[in-house]
């Protein structure tokens, strides 16, 4: 027990959900009836200072995200030195287990107040968001968790709740299958689709309404007894029905990702992505599905991503994660000024934890946005942490 709830406090830290986080607190039955329930979640401040501010009540002030960071020589130079404190990550999270003829029936939901941004005038009020929400019986898992196509055990450990530019960083509604073999699990899904197509002249990219398959996934997990290991595939179908053009075009993706210990306690993160429909599925949304050409035509672009992150325990209670991270695409000739191109992240953090409920640090953050056009910008943050587990 005391393995699992260590497991779900640190994923508590990354912002990822488990599988653990069910089991890390005491179940209590409900009344007549065989289910067991539990709860749990955390309090956490955020204080970051940075050496731009992104914009008023922007989110991007309030965790790392490389696709609002201002480029252009010009970008941010009024706007210097942002202070901003908040407790958006605050989670609260629910799972029950109730005993069937068919095996275990599992549920679990969880949020955060990372939805709809509030103000910092008075009451700095936000909207509560839904995470995690998904049952499971047997090997069947169906609703709305991580995407499939990656290994959410890699993500780095950083108090920054944006993370690593270069991770595959999605969760979205999906029907799963799992099936353990004697070396590990595979797994396949159909999930929610969605294509964010660059159009010519515009510095955003569009959303599709016009999709007709779901994106399928699939992906290994052998058992290693010294790491976790994965190699996830990814098939979409990228669709535009703009003012300037209307089709369809299909492509796909491969990550590998993993941890490898080192040492008695530390580890190293990584995780590679390439292909030419990673897309939205790159963190935050930063790169486009596909693109318009002049012409009208549909063309999809390589891109490429990734991240490796090395933890340290100083002692029992103190460690450090240094991460290095990058994402790059190739656009087609004709693509608009303003559509990202690639970026670079770097954190480095000290985690001090005087209890196993408790988490205190602080980080350096330092990103870079590059934009078709050439144009370019820096992000530098300071980042302090307060998090409290129950």
């Amino acid at each position: 027990m005391k393995a699992i709830r260590g497991l779900a406090l640190a994923s508590s830290l990354l912002g990822v959900h488990t599988a653990a986080n069910a089991d890390a607190s005491h179940p209590f039955k409900l009344p007549g009836s065989d289910t067991s329930v539990t709860f749990g979640g955390y309090a956490k401040l955020d204080a970051l200072w940075s050496d731009r501010s992104i914009g008023v009540d922007s989110v991007g002030d309030q965790q790392f995200n490389p696709g609002l960071i201002p480029v252009g020589p010009s970008a941010g130079a009024h706007k210097r030195d942002q202070v901003t404190l908040h407790a958006r990550q605050t989670r609260l999270w629910l799972g029950t287990r109730t005993p069937t003829e068919r095996g275990e029936l599992r549920t679990y939901v969880e949020g955060d107040f990372f939805g709809a941004d509030g103000n910092e005038s008075s009451t700095n009020s936000n909207g509560f968001r839904v995470r995690h929400a998904y049952g499971v019986l047997g090997n069947l898992l169906a609703g709305q968790t991580w995407t499939n196509f990656f290994d959410e055990r890699a993500y780095a450990e950083t108090l920054d709740f944006g993370g690593p530019a270069g991770q595959v960083f999605v969760r979205q509604a999906q029907v799963r299958w799992t099936q353990a073999f004697s070396r590990g699990a595979w797994s396949v899904s159909a999930e929610n689709p969605e294509s964010l197509v660059a159009v010519p002249a515009a510095a955003t990219p569009s959303r599709s309404d016009n999709d007709h398959a779901p994106d399928l996934t699939a992906r290994v997990s052998p058992g290693q007894s010294g790491g976790t290991y994965s190699l996830g595939l990814l098939a979409r179908e990228i669709a535009v029905d703009s003012a300037v053009a209307n089709g369809k075009q299909w492509g796909g993706a491969v990550a590998f990702a993993g941890v490898i210990p080192a040492g008695n306690r530390d580890d190293v993160r990584f995780d590679f992505n390439a292909g030419n429909a990673i897309g939205r599925y790159q963190t935050l949304a930063f790169l486009p599905d596909g693109y318009v050409a002049p012409d009208g035509s549909l063309r999809l672009a390589r891109q490429a991503s990734g991240f490796i992150a090395f933890r340290h325990f100083w002692t029992e209670s103190l460690r450090s994660t240094l991460e290095l991270s990058a994402v790059t695409s190739n656009p087609p000739d004709g693509t608009a000024n303003g559509i990202n191109r690639s970026d670079r992240s770097q954190h480095l953090n000290l985690i001090w934890s005087p209890l196993a409920a408790v988490n205190l640090g602080a980080e350096l953050i330092h990103g870079e946005r590059t934009v078709v056009g050439g144009a370019r910008g820096r992000l530098n943050r300071l980042q302090l942490s307060a998090q409290y587990l129950f």
